[in-house]
């Protein structure tokens, strides 16, 4: 088995990646030899932590793997400072090496509370816990908090218009760039090559895939701040009503609601649904709804205690219906329950604000209406904010 590890700057990058890299998170990635944990192996473990988080390994000589602080055969490094990534990768030089990184990786897990990953959920750990289960092998992946990073991606592939979820997709999202431009799988036939007749340039090709994988991994972080956006993480900070108008000239009013958040968006991003649209960039984002200004109608619930005027086009309660004449009246059905209102109106897609009106009874749309006292309240607003955002995740 060999141990190599390796020590990278964590660039700023403006969004608080120390929020999640800490001295209690680690970082993990798995190569392996195919998919089915029942028939393949894992060949390298790679783990990126802290550099505050200081791990040494000294190797005796039944080439098991102790920890040690002062040997002759320690891989040691100094404490750093929190801008400081280790990436440790654990290699099997030939398949039966296996239960050797296996139980290195379980011996260092205990030291961390989070595990983070890309796919982890769906790949990493079942696989590992199918070998460990293979060797008898104790492990703790369970007693973990998980990170998921493709798993909060994955919510919002359709809203950064992203091609595909794989790693290197999102990089490139980012402007990441890569040295290495083999796939794990693509590097299945090199290391089962290795391990039959080892080489500098097979060994060289394997350790970089793995690296540029944690590395990477790390300069996802900054994809989460979509996810807390839509988590709700944001303020209003400013209202504002405008008139628009179509080439073919068609008019509408629009409210404007600009959104300050906690973290800052890596990539421009916009998103429209029907009456609706949504984009951000840095630390602020743009919320446009469209008014509907007219008449609508509010269905009273209980139609069987109502009649309908046809004369009047409304309903009206049958305890105070007795002026009018029988001719002028008739036993209210659901569809024409109501009365109307005449004003300015926002979209809901669930009965968010009562009263809920509609055009039409079997509309799925509603609306509420536009006050001073909504205007005003930071809350209400914040609620409706996220009442639409969740209509796009």
């Amino acid at each position: 088995m060999k141990i190599w590890q390796t020590e990278l700057p964590l660039l700023k990058s403006g969004y608080p990646i120390e929020k999640y890299f800490t001295p209690h998170s680690i970082f993990f990635d798995i190569e392996t030899t195919g998919f089915s944990a029942s028939h393949s192996q894992v060949y390298m473990i790679g783990y990126a932590t802290n550099a505050d988080n200081t791990i040494s390994y000294a190797t005796n000589t039944n080439n098991t793997i102790r920890y040690a602080t002062n040997t002759n055969n320690t891989i040691s490094y100094a404490t750093n400072t929190d801008s400081t990534i280790r990436i440790t990768q654990l290699f099997a030089e030939t398949p039966a090496e296996e239960p050797e990184i296996l139980a290195a990786f379980a011996k260092t897990l205990p030291q961390y509370r989070t595990l983070v990953s890309f796919n982890g959920t769906g790949f990493d750990v079942p696989f590992l816990k199918g070998r460990y289960a293979h060797y008898g092998i104790p492990e703790t992946l369970d007693f973990l908090g998980h990170l998921d990073i493709y798993k909060q991606v994955s919510k919002y592939k359709n809203i950064l218009h992203l091609p595909s979820l794989k790693q290197k997709d999102l990089e490139n999202f980012l402007g990441i760039r890569r040295d290495g431009q083999y796939s794990g799988g693509d590097l299945i036939p090199v290391y089962l090559e290795y391990a039959k007749c080892p080489s500098k340039e097979a060994r060289s090709l394997l350790k970089l895939h793995n690296s540029e994988d944690m590395a990477g991994m790390v300069k996802l972080f900054p994809l989460l701040s979509y996810s807390s956006f839509f988590e709700g993480n944001f303020q209003i900070s400013s209202l504002e009503t405008r008139k628009w108008e179509t080439y073919e000239k068609k008019e509408g009013w629009e409210l404007i609601l600009s959104l300050e958040t906690e973290e800052p968006f890596p990539q421009r991003f916009s998103c429209q649904q029907e009456g609706f649209y949504v984009t951000g960039l840095g630390q602020q984002a743009k919320l446009r709804v469209q008014f509907y200004v007219g008449e609508l109608k509010y269905f009273y619930p209980n139609y069987k205690e109502y009649y309908y005027l046809p004369a009047e086009d409304r309903a009206v309660h049958k305890s105070v219906a007795s002026y009018v004449g029988r001719d002028y009246r008739i036993q209210a059905s659901a569809s024409n329950c109501y009365s109307k209102k005449t004003g300015c109106f926002l979209p809901q897609y669930q009965e968010l604000f009562a009263p809920s009106l509609k055009q039409e009874y079997r509309d799925k749309v509603s609306y509420f209406e536009f006050t001073e006292s909504f205007k005003t309240s930071k809350e209400q607003l914040k609620k409706y904010a996220m009442h639409l955002l969740g209509r796009l995740s």
